[in-house]
């Protein structure tokens, strides 16, 4: 899909995207409004300082609400003021680490904040089209060699995996109670680990990375062997904007799809981060420093060919070229160059 296939879709269509602020929702939000959508986010703050929405200027390019998906009420004004066609969920507490800190607000915010994103599509006249953005943290985790299928059991072990597992399950209960005999098309996508420029979260491994490479320090790695299906951040975006179109042009196209690279793209965090060492320069090196945190999956990968086969998707950059724009990103921000420019650069780059 390029820009102008979106373009042609998407232009002047109502979009809702929760969770705008945020580092995913940034991208989004922005590639949205290059499509010429009418986009509206609901959002808490940005998670991070500094963050993508502040450095680019998002606020300004999109009607941006402040508010808490907690909140049912808040969201119910904001749907009968958008009345958003296509909505998409990206609002969640997102953090593994954090989530073992804070339970109960991850499971308030993942849990509860779905039934209400879903309460209000199902008192709405407008929505024809809801993706629901999960994680490839939802499946119960055996530390298979093979990725994880859509039919596999749901059961995160962490309290944030755990809450997008019940979250995808609530999600399937709405769409079969309320939604089997028309109307809103229903789907939730289940991304692997994304990077890009932007990113600021704490507990990440390549703004890990940008961090102590940015002050000329060693990158403290805590679990070098781990292996994950990493991808950029624009490879799942694609996706999710794919299956909102096709589903809102066909309810047939509603399910559940895996979104991850190609298996020579599910490597170790010590190869990912020999990857940014090489491309950043400047003698920059890392070491491993296990630090005895909480529980973290030690291998896990997506089997994406459902999404290949429906909708004939292939991955655009493999893992070595998502590095290389990370590192061109930060480092243009490190520069102080205009990151809107910079950002759409990428984008257009991307959807070329």
């Amino acid at each position: 899909m390029n820009l102008t296939e979106l373009e042609k879709f998407y232009k002047g269509k109502s979009v809702l995207v929760t969770g705008h602020t945020g580092f995913k929702g940034s991208w989004l939000i922005r590639i949205l409004t290059l499509s010429g959508a009418k986009v509206t986010g609901y959002s808490l703050n940005p998670p991070t300082d500094p963050s993508l929405f502040q450095i680019a200027g998002l606020e300004k390019t999109v009607n941006s609400v402040i508010g808490d998906i907690r909140d049912l009420e808040g969201l119910k004004k904001v749907f009968h003021q958008a009345k958003p066609e296509i909505v998409f969920h990206l609002a969640a507490q997102p953090i593994v680490r954090d989530s073992y800190k804070n339970p109960a607000y991850t499971y308030e915010t993942n849990v509860m904040g779905t039934v209400n994103i879903l309460e209000c599509v199902r008192t709405s006249d407008s929505v024809k089209s809801f993706l629901n953005v999960t994680t490839d943290k939802v499946y119960e985790n055996k530390e298979w060699e093979y990725g994880y299928r859509e039919n596999d059991p749901l059961d995160g072990y962490d309290p944030y995996s755990n809450s997008k597992s019940c979250s995808e399950l609530i999600t399937h209960s709405y769409q079969k109670s309320f939604f089997a005999d028309g109307g809103c098309a229903i789907s939730t996508s289940r991304a692997g680990n994304v990077i890009g420029g932007g990113d600021f979260a704490n507990d990440r491994i390549i703004p890990d990375c940008i961090r102590a490479a940015s002050r000329g320090k060693d990158i403290i790695v805590r679990n070098p062997f781990s292996t994950r299906p990493y991808q950029h951040v624009l490879e799942p975006l694609a996706m999710y904007l794919t299956i909102a179109m096709k589903q809102y042009e066909d309810k047939a196209y509603e399910g559940y799809y895996n979104v991850g690279p190609d298996d020579r793209d599910c490597i170790t965090t010590g190869q990912l981060v020999d990857l940014f060492c090489s491309l950043w320069g400047e003698k920059v090196k890392w070491i491993n420093q296990y630090d005895g945190g909480p529980h973290e999956a030690n291998f896990l990968k997506l089997d994406c060919s459902k999404v290949k086969k429906v909708f004939g998707w292939q991955p655009r950059y493999h893992v070595k070229e998502a590095v290389e724009k990370t590192v061109q990103w930060s480092k243009s921000w490190l520069a102080g160059e205009d990151m809107l420019a910079v950002t759409d650069r990428q984008i257009r780059e991307f959807f070329s």
